[in-house]
């Protein structure tokens, strides 16, 4: 039985980065951040591949310059939304960004998108770039990693302004409605541990009914650490731990589930 982390944030586990305190912080609370330990214990349970995603300029160049030499990583390349307003007028920033789309093992663009919720930055700027990232995407047929928080009428209003994206929305969190809208527009729904947590039922209740073939899934490590590890940091392994759970919620074996979100990230991301 074989799985994938389609996304988490190991990259940073050993390096600050000006503007991802945050994220840093957060791994300095495991006993010893480190993520090639990460790699192989998650490998010990059947993770065998992982993406490490983006944030920001700086943190996107580092998750390249990570993934090189470790077989089972790849890379997302994103600016967050958070991260709007200090990139959207930077050019030379930008420039930088779209030089990484070229380097190996650069799987995706993200992770992109809105976020309403904690307005880090104005929904303008969240706005604009948004596009620049979505430009990026068709330009080297890329798929994408959406991260949209209570924002998702702006993002569609976007999002249906191109064709032929492709992608996931990243750490599902939200009800059937809208599902119903990422599954018209045929993108993937990632699940990680939030569902193990969560006290809304019609999370759960959405999760039931997303089609198999477009589950993905994540961890956002060092983030949304899974029951019954709650209070621990989160890392690639505990993917099994979110397929076992999402598995038995829908009545269905976890090799077989192991099986089929396993072929939609290889898939998805060609890896």
């Amino acid at each position: 039985m074989q799985l994938i982390d389609t996304h988490c944030h190991i990259h940073e586990a050993t390096s600050l980065l000006e503007g991802d305190t945050a994220t840093r912080a957060k791994w300095l609370q495991a006993p010893n951040p480190d993520p090639d330990h990460m790699i192989i214990s998650a490998a010990a349970v059947g993770v065998v591949k992982m993406i490490c995603v983006g944030t920001s300029v700086p943190d996107s160049q580092l998750a390249v310059q990570f993934a090189q030499d470790r077989d089972a990583v790849w890379v997302s390349i994103g600016i967050h939304p958070h991260e709007a307003e200090h990139y959207v007028d930077n050019e030379k920033a930008l420039q930088q960004f779209r030089d990484l789309a070229n380097k190996p093992k650069v799987v995706a663009v993200g992770e992109t998108g809105l976020d309403y919720h904690y307005m880090h930055s104005p929904k303008e700027a969240q706005q604009r770039l948004l596009r620049f990232q979505l430009d990026l995407a068709v330009e080297h047929n890329l798929p994408l990693i959406f991260h949209v928080r209570e924002a998702f009428d702006d993002f569609w209003n976007i999002f249906d302004e191109y064709q032929g994206l492709r992608g996931v929305v990243h750490s599902f969190s939200a009800s059937e409605k809208e599902l119903e809208q990422i599954l018209q527009r045929n993108l993937y729904v990632g699940l990680n541990g939030i569902m193990t947590f969560t006290k809304k039922s019609e999370q759960l209740e959405a999760a039931k009914k997303i089609p198999l073939e477009r589950i993905l899934t994540e961890t956002d490590a060092p983030f949304l650490t899974p029951v019954p590890y709650r209070g621990t940091i989160c890392t690639p392994k505990h993917v099994k731990v979110v397929a076992k759970f999402v598995s038995d919620l829908r009545g269905e074996p976890l090799e077989a589930f192991a099986t089929a979100t396993t072929n939609n990230a290889e898939r998805l991301f060609n890896i």
